[in-house]
């Protein structure tokens, strides 16, 4: 049997994509919840001094993206062939591009960088109406309630698992996209994931 590990933050964040994975598969893995206080220490044990990190069988493979296409392709959560797998790939790239945008002032609320609210705010607004129905409507042309054709896949576990933070910090956003706040609530109530879901710690991010 594969042993596997994962070490991230006692958070969500670009850990919880492998966790939800590795959940749905029904796999058991350690999961090596790192406290910040530990982190001084730990960080030069990582190659690139980054978490997560995922250990399959002692081997470390690092990277959030490297670590969810890995694990979605050993579980079945990659597409049905490989044209589809590209088009998850790219709902995923999209998602990285939607993340960068609204991180500015997502960081700046939360304490994480300095700057003035009040713009910073006012452009994530704007971003946030140019983006979001691009989701919309991916989801709508997939047919199936989730970005693939053929049903869930990785892409979900990502774009759930941050529209949820979306939901927790700037829940008015969400109230404009009714199709994302039933996505949100359709991947959390997968019965392969419902339970931990349901029993996990409430993170912010």
């Amino acid at each position: 049997m594969v042993q596997y590990k994962l070490s991230y933050f006692d958070i969500r964040g670009l850990g919880e994509v492998a966790r939800l994975i590795l959940h749905y598969a029904n796999v058991q893995f350690e999961d090596d919840r790192i406290k910040n206080e530990d982190w001084p220490s730990r960080k030069a044990t990582f190659q690139y001094g980054q978490v997560p990190v995922l250990e399959v069988d002692g081997k470390p493979l690092a990277q959030s993206f490297a670590v969810n296409r890995y694990l979605a392709r050993q579980f079945g959560l990659a597409g049905k062939d490989d044209f589809e797998s590209a088009q998850i790939d790219a709902v995923a790239d999209f998602h990285k591009d939607v993340y960068s945008e609204l991180a500015p002032y997502i960081y700046t609320k939360l304490g994480f960088k300095q700057g003035e609210l009040a713009p910073l705010k006012q452009a994530f607004l704007e971003s946030v109406d140019k983006l979001f129905p691009t989701y919309v409507r991916l989801l709508k042309e997939s047919g199936s309630g989730f970005f693939a054709k053929s049903g869930v896949s990785w892409a979900d576990f990502l774009v759930a698992n941050y529209l949820l933070s979306m939901r927790i910090n700037e829940p008015e956003v969400l109230k404009k996209y009714q199709e994302l706040e039933e996505f949100v609530d359709r991947v959390h109530a997968l019965p392969q994931i419902k339970e931990y879901v349901e029993k996990r710690a409430h993170y912010i991010f």
